[in-house]
């Protein structure tokens, strides 16, 4: 028989499309029925902001502690050092301590958006493994947490096995992640009482070798959780764009934009995105997935309105939206599409379109433009480009600058 979960936070993943898997669901409902679990999430620093692939994660948290419990959320500012080798086909590149500091900064901004901190019992933290990984003593680390792992059953985990099937060189630094990350468990089981470990399912391996870790070492029992891995219904990884990351931080992408990301989401993945990424009660977000024709258009922008506020405010929402409805309806420029300011220096011998659409982060590359304008996708103020090599100049600014038919942005003259 299938057990079904009692407390309000299992009962609410399950209910809302969470839940990937869980070490052992029954005993983790009970502990949760008994009092404040403490849970967290790692993020490892690897960019000056999250993107969108993991605000699923985020809104766990959120949900945990909407539902009575702590959230941890822990920096990696010790494990971005090695980096998690994770379903990844080569080495991440290796970011120095600065660097470091300055993405736990940026991504920093996201989390109060989404979590209350503080000193009570149900408050969110925020931590670093950096406290305790960085004093680690090498050979003291392998005497007493090192011979706790085999690494038959480490080369056993699908996020290694999958490398090496495709002999994909995989380095002794990438190999040490996972023991970092189960002592990280260890450590905040030890220090703040923390009993779950929640991550995406790719983390499941990471997980298991905490909870093994800490009944060796400490013979306790705790938990972990994972959530499936997203894809669009087209098969694109969730968080990306056709230009790339869709980043969380307003600096990073603007919010009209963030906002234009949901109001694109395709007619099959609205039901369940209004359940994962937004708040409103599951009957309501059934019957606007359920939607057709022309109507599942309000359904996107209800979407867009609600994650954008989540993130950026109301009002933020509320403007993007109104910008959205100024370029569709009316043909207007709109004030808050993302906007390249340019000096008169700059263009004193012009620009070419092709460096306008590089430079306004509508296309990845020249050649991505080339390709645009070859297939009758750019336009300049809606007037179709047909030629690559038209130069633009101060003259003709401001002008509205679009990519296919719902990317925009705006080129102005810098003050």
């Amino acid at each position: 028989m299938t057990y079904h979960p009692k407390s309000e936070f299992l009962h609410t993943l399950i209910a809302r499309g969470y839940l990937a898997d869980c070490t052992d669901l029954q005993a983790l409902d009970e502990a949760l029925m008994a009092g404040i679990v403490p849970a967290y999430i790692g993020y490892d620093a690897t960019a000056a902001s999250l993107h969108v692939g993991h605000l699923l994660n985020v809104m766990m948290l959120r949900i945990l502690q909407r539902t009575g419990h702590k959230p941890i959320v822990l920096m990696g500012g010790g494990t971005t050092k090695v980096g998690d080798p994770s379903f990844r086909s080569e080495e991440r590149p290796l970011l120095g301590p600065a660097q470091i500091a300055a993405n736990i900064s940026g991504m920093k901004q996201v989390f109060a958006r989404y979590l209350a901190f503080g000193d009570g019992p149900g408050d969110a933290v925020l931590l670093d493994n950096a406290e305790w990984l960085d004093g680690l003593n090498y050979l003291d680390f392998l005497r007493d947490i090192g011979r706790h792992f085999s690494v038959n059953r480490m080369l056993s985990f699908e996020s290694v096995k999958s490398r090496l099937d495709r002999e994909q060189s995989l380095s002794f630094l990438e190999f040490n992640y996972m023991i970092l990350q189960a002592y990280d468990f260890l450590e905040l089981h030890r220090r703040h009482g923390c009993l779950l470990q929640m991550g995406g399912s790719d983390q499941w391996g990471n997980i298991v070798n905490g909870i093994d870790l800490t009944r060796r070492v400490l013979d306790r029992d705790i938990f972990g959780l994972t959530s499936p891995l997203l894809t669009t219904s087209d098969g694109r990884k969730m968080g990306k764009s056709a230009s790339g990351a869709v980043w969380l931080n307003a600096e990073m992408l603007s919010p009209y934009a963030f906002w234009q990301f949901w109001r694109n989401t395709t007619d099959a993945d609205v039901g369940r995105f209004l359940r994962l990424y937004t708040e409103l009660p599951l009957d309501e977000c059934d019957r606007m997935g359920a939607l057709g024709g022309a109507e599942i258009n309000a359904a996107k922008v209800r979407l867009a309105n609600e994650v954008t506020a989540l993130l950026h405010g109301a009002e933020a929402a509320a403007a993007a939206e109104a910008t959205a409805r100024a370029v569709f309806e009316r043909g207007g420029t709109g004030e808050e599409l993302p906007t390249l300011r340019l000096s008169a220096a700059e263009l004193a011998d012009g620009l070419s379109v092709v460096q306008l659409f590089v430079r306004s982060g509508l296309v990845k590359s020249g050649k991505d433009a080339k390709r645009l304008i070859a297939e009758g996708g750019a336009r300049l103020d809606d007037d179709v480009v047909a030629d690559a090599g038209l130069m633009v100049d101060a003259a003709r600014l401001p002008l509205k600058l679009t990519a296919g038919k719902k990317r925009h942005a705006r080129v102005v003259l810098a003050d």
